[in-house]
């Protein structure tokens, strides 16, 4: 692992080689981001450079500190993961314990707090307490997509890396070089993960995901197609996947909006489910511009519905009634 295997985020990795090689490294830093954008994965390649006995600004892959890193077993190297929903106070102080000793090897000891926004208050407090002295051989990287949970006095003493979303193309690469799916799969899932490459992973390599796809949309052919009384028993394909409705709506919306394209510009450039092409041409060939506009902002409503905790099902059964009396 190094950092040839990070898709994107080139600025971040520039800034931290440079680091190395300037010998300017930061005693702190909190690598803030969505989820799943490689936060983690870049920092475990920064701390295995860092405790590399090569000393450069990519890991040899080779030494002994390589290689225990690899296994998971380097004595200079600790990750602390949230204890159920939180950071406790005592797993801080055993860290503070911890970077006390010098390095057991090499001249570094690095540790990651995944989560850090899930330390309690009294974790915070404890952990400043390094903050504010911290050992020269000491380097805390925090991984965080909240910032604004940690304590200001934190953040101020840390230098913050910016996790922004990757491009694309560079995801289509991956899906398409490292999983051989198709360039049309890839470039869907790559779209609907929102520029996350972890969750464009997860996706490609889940059937279930695959499987609830193919279910909305021969749930939309039915829509379309069927009397209004099949709606209730289609409403139950959204109940059983009710823990997935976010992306289930995604679907919809993405699905629509397609259609939406293809009336306007007539342009399959731009849609994002290229892989079901000649279905989404069926459907267009249905709907006029203003009702597929309606059926849109309806969708976007039973979000809203479904967030204000209205209750699920009813909120469901009106969204596809509705959608339905558009057609």
């Amino acid at each position: 692992m190094d950092f040839n295997d990070i898709i994107g985020h080139e600025q971040n990795i520039l800034k931290l080689q440079n680091a190395i090689k300037n010998d300017s490294i930061a005693h702190s830093y909190i690598f803030e981001g969505p989820k799943s954008m490689g936060k983690k994965k870049l920092a475990m390649v920064f701390a295995k450079t860092l405790l590399c006995e090569e000393k450069g600004i990519e890991p040899c892959n080779k030494c002994h500190s390589c290689l225990k890193f690899d296994s998971g077993n380097h004595p200079d190297f600790d990750i602390i993961n949230p204890e159920g929903n939180s950071i406790k106070r005592e797993q801080i102080e055993k860290l503070l314990h911890s970077i006390r000793m010098l390095p057991y090897e090499g001249m570094r000891r690095v540790y990651v707090i995944e989560d850090a926004y899930k330390m309690t208050a009294e974790a915070q407090n404890s952990f400043l307490k390094t903050l504010e002295e911290p050992p020269e051989y000491a380097v805390i990287i925090l991984i965080t997509d909240k910032s604004r949970s940690l304590l200001p006095t934190i953040v101020s003493r840390c230098q913050g890396i910016k996790f922004s979303y990757v491009e694309n193309e560079k995801i289509e690469k991956l899906l398409v070089d490292k999983y051989g799916c198709s360039k049309e799969e890839a470039s869907f899932i790559a779209s609907f993960s929102n520029g996350i490459v972890g969750k464009a992973v997860k996706l490609i390599q889940s059937e279930e995901f695959r499987k609830l796809r193919d279910d909305i949309i021969f749930a939309i052919d039915d829509i379309i197609y069927s009397d209004k009384f099949r709606i209730f028993s289609l409403s139950q394909t959204f109940v059983e996947n009710k823990d997935n409705i976010e992306d289930i709506l995604d679907l919809l919306t993405i699905w629509f909006r397609d259609i939406m394209i293809i009336k306007v510009a007539g342009d399959t450039r731009f849609i994002m489910n290229k892989d079901k092409i000649e279905l989404i041409y069926k459907h267009s060939n249905t709907l006029s511009i203003e009702k597929v506009s309606d059926i849109i902002e309806n969708i976007e409503k039973t979000k809203e519905d479904i967030t204000s905790n209205v209750n699920f099902q009813l909120a469901i059964e009106v969204m596809l009634l509705k959608v339905q009396q558009e057609v």
